[in-house]
Parts: C-alpha cells; structure tokens; sequence
C-alpha cells in the first residue's frame, strides 16, 4: 500500500487495526465503559450501590432462583433523572419465600431458610398493597421468582448488580488518576527538560524522591493524610503516578529542544509557553500515549489494593477490590467464585489496557 500521501496519523491508525488483541482489547474496554455508564440500566438490584440485602439467601452459588415478596413502602419518593444513573430509592421491602398460600384474603407464607425447621410462617393481609384490589392481584403482581446469575455475596445481594455498578469504581480511577498524572506529569517534565540547570536538577531529585517511596505506602500516607473516601483515592493515585510521566517527557524535551525547528521558533521571537505546547508537547503524544495506558492499568491494581486493604471506596460503594476483601476467606470454604469473580475482572481489565499499550507502542514506533 502507498503511504506516501498519509499522514503519520493515519499510518499509525492502520498499523493499530492490523493488531487483533489491541483491537480486541479496545472494544472490551468500551464495552464496559458502555456498561459503568448504565450500570443501573442493566443491574437486576438497581437500587442505590446494588445495597438490597436478604440475609436469608447468603453466599447462593451462581444460577440460584428463589421467590421473592415485594411489599411496597407506605412512603415511596419520586422518581427522578438522576436515579437512573445513580440508582434508585428502596421503594418495597424484599422478603424471600419458600413457599405461600391464599386463605381469607391473606397470603400465608414461609420465609425462605437453609434449615427448614427454623423457617417462620407469617402471614399479609390486602391492606399493605394499597395499589392492589384482591389478595390473587397481590400475589401475580408482588410475588416473583427472582434469579442471581452470578449468585449472591455474604450479605445475600445480587453479586452481578455488585460487579456491574462496581466497574465505575475501576474504571474512573484508571481516568481521573492518569488525567491527574499527566497534568502534573507533563508539567515537572517540560519544566525541567526544556529550562534544565537548576531547575532540570530541582524536578529529578522530586522525581527521584517520590520514586524512592513504595508505591502503595505512599498511597496509603497521601490517603490517610486526604481522608477515607471516593475521590481521595482518585487524588492520592494520581499523586503518586506522574514520575514515569515526568521522566519519559523530560527525556523528549531535551531530545526535540535542540532540533532545528526549535531553533528557529527561539530566533522568530516566540515565548517559551508557545514553544512548549505548540511545536514540543504535539510531538511527544506517541509515548505519553503509550505510557498512559500502562499507568491506567497500574492504577486499577493499586486502587484494588487500597479497597483491600480498607482504605478505597468506602461500603457500600461497590468496588471489585472491596468485593475480594469481603470475601476471600471464602476461598477455603468452599464458594471461592465470591473472590475469584472480581479478581478475574480486575486481571481482564488490567490485561486490556496493557495490550492496547502494546499494540499503540507498536503502532506509534516509527522504525516498524
């Protein structure tokens, strides 16, 4: 094919399509991408955090199916906009059922129980369905058989809605910690690759400093230090993953700086802002492009280890992390699928970023 006439872009374009797992692996990440967005569009529990718990039916294994009475609350909030992206209010109270009955405008039932001689019997009468006519309407409307694909966590809520809400938590860390990243990255870099002197030997030494540090112990002091929270964890991560940034554009600054185009930006008069972020910083994208997508997925790992270790998303956020954690001692009781189902996203979606950063290094490398 003639490439003469083709942009760099364009090229680079090409030779990306031509990488099968890249591609693969970029279809994959939006796809969950399309999912976290309308995560409370396709989770089975769409109340807020996938939180409705039945304590009744704990640790199910994947494919279990149980009756469930819904019986609606007397006070019911209105619908809005936002609930349909942040979840919706708890508007009836779930009772799993073993089995029921009709006698005298009642429903007698048995709440569902492991052990069957523990089961307690109760009874509803017509007047706690306002919106239902007969005690027959009440038990077609109000009683269904629920199923959980992929089973139900310690506290008996639906794993799937959990892992399907929880894929925000992964995949916002990943983008908020890497945007942060090259901000300050791409600052300190150009700073000291382009001015160098004191201040190239000022922003190694930070450089140096912070890498000297473990990564995690460094997340865990900046997380301490902001407090336990959601966009904390943002913040501290990102705080700590701008040095591979600042190191790979300080080495291409100082390679473009002394390049004739440079020179001759420097002999028009142009200011040293207009130099940097019109004619260095455009040529530079290619391997701040590829380093990114490596810092997205060590920014998910690191994000699982603080949920983990406790410090993450805070319950009853979901998070993948704070779901191994929740459940890892299962692995020796015999319903390991608790752990390994978060575990297994956490690796996919790690290995995704990881091959697009192969394919567009691959991609972006103008020797191939």
């Amino acid at each position: 094919m003639d490439t003469t006439n083709q942009s760099l872009t364009a090229i680079a374009l090409q030779k990306f399509k031509k990488n099968f797992w890249g591609v693969f692996s970029f279809w994959f990440i939006v796809f969950l991408l399309l999912v976290s967005v309308f995560a409370y569009f396709l989770a089975p529990d769409n109340s807020e955090n996938a939180n409705q718990m039945h304590l009744s039916i704990h640790s199910k294994s994947p494919g279990f199916e149980v009756k469930i009475l819904s019986i609606p609350l007397s006070e019911k909030t209105e619908t809005k906009f936002s609930h349909y992206f942040f979840g919706f209010p708890n508007h009836t109270t779930e009772i799993p059922i073993s089995s029921f009955k009709i006698r005298d405008q009642k429903i007698y039932y048995v709440e569902y129980s492991d052990d069957s001689l523990t089961a307690q019997k109760k009874e509803i009468g017509l007047e706690k369905f306002p919106n239902s006519h007969s005690i027959d309407e009440v038990a077609k409307n109000n009683i269904q058989v629920k199923k959980f694909y992929l089973g139900t966590d310690k506290y008996g809520r639906d794993l799937l809605s959990r892992m399907i809400i929880g894929s925000r938590i992964s995949l916002s860390i990943g983008f908020v910690a890497v945007f942060i990243s090259l901000v300050v990255g791409i600052f300190f870099g150009a700073l000291g690759g382009y001015f160098g002197g004191k201040i190239d030997a000022f922003v190694m030494w930070l450089v140096n400093i912070i890498w000297s540090i473990p990564t995690l112990l460094l997340v865990i002091a900046i997380t301490l230090t902001l407090g336990k929270g959601f966009w904390q964890v943002f913040v501290a991560v990102g705080l700590t993953m701008w040095v591979e940034v600042a190191r790979v554009v300080r080495g291409q600054v100082i390679s473009l700086k002394e390049t004739q185009y440079i020179t001759a930006a420097k002999a028009l008069g142009f200011g040293h802002l207009r130099i940097i972020l019109n004619h260095i910083l455009p040529n530079i994208f290619a391997p701040v492009i590829v380093i990114s997508a490596a810092n997205f997925a060590s920014a998910i790992l690191v994000e699982s280890g603080l949920s983990f270790l406790g410090l993450g998303a805070q319950p009853p956020i979901p998070s993948w992390g704070g779901m191994i954690k929740d459940h890892y001692s299962y692995i020796i009781l015999g319903k390991p699928y608790l752990a390994i189902v978060p575990g297994l996203a956490i690796m996919l979606l790690t290995l995704a970023f990881m091959m697009i950063g192969n394919a567009l290094r691959d991609a972006l490398d103008v020797k191939s």
